[in-house]
């Protein structure tokens, strides 16, 4: 079986090194002239860490990542502390892997180390994926064409892979974000202990936590902004006009921002959920799937889900299953991304109330709810043995 996967984020390069563990062929296309990754932090809760660990990323990822103690949610203008849930070694005893904070570009080049270079081909611009029932195939920027058995896009929002699935466009949320990168000296007041803390506020909220194995807190400050559409991870933004939207928040939050030197700005997006993620010879994982709003931390984490279990499909079936492997990965996938993008989607409420009834209704919740229990659905989940289930499932049914 020949693979063509469609960008070299942390989608493409999870689902080549999962592909390639196993010998199949596989190549990556990007249309990036260099490989890096722009951005800031990522969290990467138990349900990814595992996966990536069985993929032999655990050394890399204790050597770049931060291990944090806890999940704060606290109020904007006080600091009041609304929630706490416990991570560290509780974490890692409940859910058996770590919960990590680590720089984008530390954990893509992890994924990197695990695709041999000739695999992956640079300033490759995909055009067009067009299929027949033998092959895929590619029409690249340069006029040549990729053929292949299968063909995999995970080539963002605004894929061109999907476009055999749906005729949808993004949607923009009303939401924009600036996101930034401190050296960790300039707020020591946020380092006592590692943790990720949010402050909640009217129309807008602001999260951070430590990276780079503690050497930069990584923060993104969300407000509202129902006119800004650019998209873009490398648009730059201003901490001059940033600033003043934050006047009034906690010290620790204005403080961060002010010890900020730059940082990048771009509206939120996501899409629809679609009704299968293949067909015929051509599927999508990642953004190209399903694109989050960031607000449940778990864009890169599912990414790395659909990458794992479609490729445990597709070596479960073999070349000639390809078919049955696309509507397998669709029926374990499909429930639980669409849910995972309703609670993305619900978070701008819930995260942006004004002071008032709903707001201490929200705080009171909070509070009664600070364990890991809550996360048991999420944190959980083990993508190579929901595929293992569903196969038992159907074999047994059978």
């Amino acid at each position: 079986m020949s693979v063509a996967i469609v960008g070299a984020g942390i989608a493409g390069l999870t689902f080549a090194a999962a592909l390639r563990r196993a010998g199949v062929d596989v190549h990556v296309y990007e249309q990036a002239p260099r490989l890096f990754e722009v951005g800031a932090g990522v969290q990467l809760a138990p349900n990814a860490t595992r996966l990536l660990h069985r993929l032999g990323l655990g050394d890399r990822l204790r050597a770049v990542a931060v291990a944090p103690q806890a999940i704060e949610m606290r109020r904007w203008d006080d600091g009041t502390l609304l929630q706490r849930t416990p991570l560290g070694d509780l974490c890692l005893l409940r859910f058996g892997a770590p919960y990590y904070t680590v720089h984008r570009a530390d954990l893509h080049r992890s994924l990197l180390s695990l695709v041999p270079r000739e695999r992956v081909h640079l300033a490759a611009r995909c055009d067009a994926v067009t299929q027949s029932a033998d092959a895929a195939r590619l029409t690249m920027g340069d006029g040549t064409t990729v053929v292949a058995d299968l063909v995999v896009g995970a080539d963002g929002i605004h894929s061109v892979a999907r476009e055999h699935l749906a005729s949808d466009r993004p949607q923009y949320s009303g939401q924009t974000i600036y996101r930034g990168l401190v050296p960790a000296e300039r707020v020591p007041y946020l380092l006592a202990e590692p943790r990720v803390q949010l402050w909640y506020g009217p129309d807008q909220h602001c999260v951070c936590y430590p990276v780079s194995s503690g050497r930069q807190v990584s923060f993104g400050a969300t407000v509202t902004a129902p006119d800004w559409r650019e998209e873009s991870w490398s648009a730059r933004g201003s901490v001059r006009d940033l600033a003043p939207v934050y006047t009034g928040w906690h010290e620790d939050v204005t403080r961060l921002i002010d010890a900020a030197e730059t940082v990048s700005r771009w509206a939120l997006h996501d899409r629809e959920s679609l009704d299968r993620f293949g067909s015929g010879r051509v599927a999508v994982i990642g953004d190209a799937a399903h694109p989050m709003l960031p607000f449940r931390a778990q864009g890169a984490n599912q990414a790395i889900e659909d990458a794992v279990a479609l490729a445990r499909c597709l070596l479960e079936e073999g070349a000639d299953g390809l078919g049955a492997a696309l509507r397998r990965y669709s029926r374990i996938r499909l429930s639980r991304t669409s849910r995972i993008q309703r609670e993305s989607r619900d978070s701008v409420r819930s995260f942006h109330l004004a002071d008032g009834d709903a707001q201490r209704r929200r705080d009171t919740a909070a509070r009664t709810s600070s364990g890991l229990d809550r996360h048991q659905w999420l944190f959980g989940y083990d993508a190579e043995r929901a595929v293992a289930g569903r196969a038992a499932a159907v074999q047994n049914n059978g």
